[in-house]
């Protein structure tokens, strides 16, 4: 179960990111997170598609909260590993991700995360990321 609420996690990104664009965190469940990040065409490509690196931020984001969210405020969590597939053109509107625990460790945590463009459940990428827990007192 969650051990930091919405309203923890949104205060580590407002202030681990103060000139990031604000990523929202819309639900929180026992072993999974939905958070959606506004975008417009300065997160573009030619072609009018999504940049890759707009996808893989909020995927390794959302991976990053969802597992603060289950382990308290270890903030020096990093990533080791990101693999994404990108499977189909997003929109240029609020792009979204449900990051899902597969498996929380005490030195590892790897999280699958999809990624869909809101008003749609139509994957636009598939990620796993997997990260690198800090020695936690006690452990």
């Amino acid at each position: 179960m969650p051990v930091l609420s919405i309203e923890e996690l949104q205060k580590i990104v407002t202030d681990a990111f103060p000139d990031y664009d604000v990523l929202r965190i819309e639900e929180l469940r026992e072993n999974s997170l939905l958070m959606s990040q506004p975008v417009s065409t300065k997160n573009s490509r030619p072609g009018g598609t999504l940049s890759g690196p707009t996808m893989m931020a909020l995927a390794d984001n959302s991976a990053w909260l969802v597992i603060l969210a289950h382990i308290g405020p270890v903030l020096l969590a990093v990533t080791t590993s990101l693999h994404i597939d990108f499977l189909r053109k997003p929109e240029i509107t609020d792009l979204m991700a449900r990051a899902k625990l597969i498996k929380l460790g005490r030195r590892l945590a790897v999280v699958d995360v999809e990624l869909f463009s809101r008003g749609t459940s139509e994957l636009v990428a598939k990620a796993q990321v997997t990260y690198s827990i800090p020695p936690r007192e006690g452990s």
